[in-house]
């Protein structure tokens, strides 16, 4: 393994550096593994201690590695804080690239879903099963209707599908918008990609929630981005961290998905709401609302919180889509805001030739106008709740969660066992596909159960597996 050819077409040190981070694409390092001591690594490599000192420091200067004295050098363990902003590297562009490669554990999820579908049960996967889809038929519209179409359309999007969220927007939200305010994108994550492209530069801070998706979006490492954790109780984020996280990076900007959250599935509670938007309103730092859980509610009876848009629609970036309700290949989201704000994101994608064809945009406001959807949306609610009580009858006892009253995730606290990162590949040994807490970004013994994907007949066989994986852990 510590082994470096010592060719001549690189000096020594950067040799060092092109195999530990060899190592560390390939699997064979993980965060938070420790490298042997400086002298016997040294030894090892046969080259001068002040060889391997430099490639370290440049290492840790990168982030890649954290070193400490006393306690030695490990591979990092998270990006948070990370500034990826530095020189021009060509020489790490074909290996590495702006956007991160998938994590080794999510390398084997993937292999196990082509290779053995009918073997596993996935509870990884976030995405609506085919069977949960809309059964809603498609307009008969010819070619031409289609193209006829595109004079209805600006470079925000098309605008019948504009005036169609802007109802569902005050209908289900109570959120009053201009037309010239909303911005129809290609998914949600197009979005984001323009929010971090146009509106930050390569250098600034932003905060996210501590555990979130976020953290897995290559998108805000690409920008330049320094991410900073966002800790959060059960009411939501933690407003004096905010605070201390704003005074000590100069936060720009806060992202947060507060309803129904991924991959947690914790509302932000009303009270912790307005004094969340009130205190970024104080500290003059915008705040992006992603939204695509919130009309998959549980209990009708409940009411539901107000989007941090209606509480304060001048410091809020609004993102909803439709990947939630109608699958992931609808590749339809939209982003509410200043019309400054809207009008700059057109531009730039029109600049940027991210064109948004006509076609999935006359579809979807097809769906959303079909009185059909709105049974689809009962039906999705019903089948999503009876899948997650599926799956919490089958827990065992030594799991704890809080039970979600919508969305797709259980957040599940696995027993006291310290849990390291590769003593998950024990689920997929199984052939029980769950996300464990550190693709979220925390280092928790804590998994992220899917249960929108979750066949009841499974239910009981995900019991059994998780019971014989933790007595196997409780025996190691």
């Amino acid at each position: 393994m510590w082994q470096i050819p010592k060719t001549t077409q690189y000096p020594i040190y950067q040799q060092i550096i092109a195999l530990i981070e060899t190592h560390i694409q390939d699997g064979n390092l993980l965060p938070g593994d420790k490298l042997p001591p400086e002298r016997e690594l040294a030894a090892t490599l046969q080259v001068n201690r002040s060889t391997l000192v430099r490639a370290l420091d440049e290492l840790s200067a990168r982030g890649i590695v954290t070193r400490k004295q006393g306690s030695g050098t490990r591979i990092s363990e998270d990006k948070w804080g990370v500034f990826t902003g530095r020189k021009t590297n060509w020489r790490h562009y074909v290996s590495q690239g702006a956007f991160l490669q998938a994590t080794p554990y999510l390398d084997k999820i993937k292999r196990l879903q082509t290779e053995a579908p009918q073997d596993i049960i996935d509870l990884a996967s976030g995405e609506l099963p085919v069977d949960l889809i809309p059964k809603i038929s498609t307009p008969a519209l010819s070619w031409q209707s289609f193209l006829s179409e595109e004079s209805s359309e600006d470079i925000a999007g098309y605008k019948p599908l504009r005036s169609t969220i802007q109802k569902m927007l005050a209908d289900n939200y109570d959120i009053p918008t201009n037309l010239d305010q909303i911005f129809i994108t290609s998914g949600a994550q197009q979005a984001l990609f323009l929010i971090t492209q146009c509106l930050l530069k390569s250098g600034d801070a932003i905060a996210i929630e501590a555990p979130s998706y976020f953290y897995a979006l290559s998108l805000f490492q690409s920008a330049g981005l320094r991410i900073y954790a966002l800790p959060m109780d059960d009411a939501g984020v933690k407003l004096p961290e905010l605070e201390q996280l704003y005074r000590k990076h100069r936060i720009k900007m806060v992202f947060v998905n507060p309803t129904f959250q991924n991959p947690t599935s914790l509302t932000m509670q009303t009270k912790r709401r307005h004094d969340f938007v009130a205190l970024c309103s104080k500290m003059q730092v915008p705040i992006v609302e992603d939204d695509p859980y919130s009309l998959l509610h549980f209990d009708e009876e409940q009411e539901q919180p107000e989007s941090l848009k209606k509480i304060d629609p001048d410091n809020v970036l609004y993102i909803g889509s439709l990947s939630k309700l109608m699958g992931s290949t609808t590749r339809i989201g939209w982003l509410v805001g200043p019309v400054a704000v809207v009008k700059r994101l057109a531009e730039a994608r029109q600049e940027m030739d991210f064109g948004l064809s006509i076609f999935p945009q006359v579809l979807a406001n097809h769906v959303l106008n079909d009185i059909a959807f709105t049974s689809h949306i009962a039906n999705l609610r019903e089948t999503l709740a009876k899948r997650r009580d599926a799956l919490i009858a089958t827990l065992p006892k030594e799991v704890t969660y809080t039970i979600p009253a919508g969305g797709f995730h259980l957040w599940c606290q696995l027993p006291n066992e310290k849990w390291e990162m590769r003593d998950f590949d024990i689920f997929l040994q199984h052939k029980l596909l769950v996300m464990p807490a550190f693709l979220f970004g925390v280092h928790e013994s804590a998994i992220r159960l899917t249960f929108a994907r979750l066949n009841e007949q499974d239910a009981p066989k995900v019991g059994e597996i998780l019971q014989d994986i933790f007595t196997k852990k409780g025996r190691s």
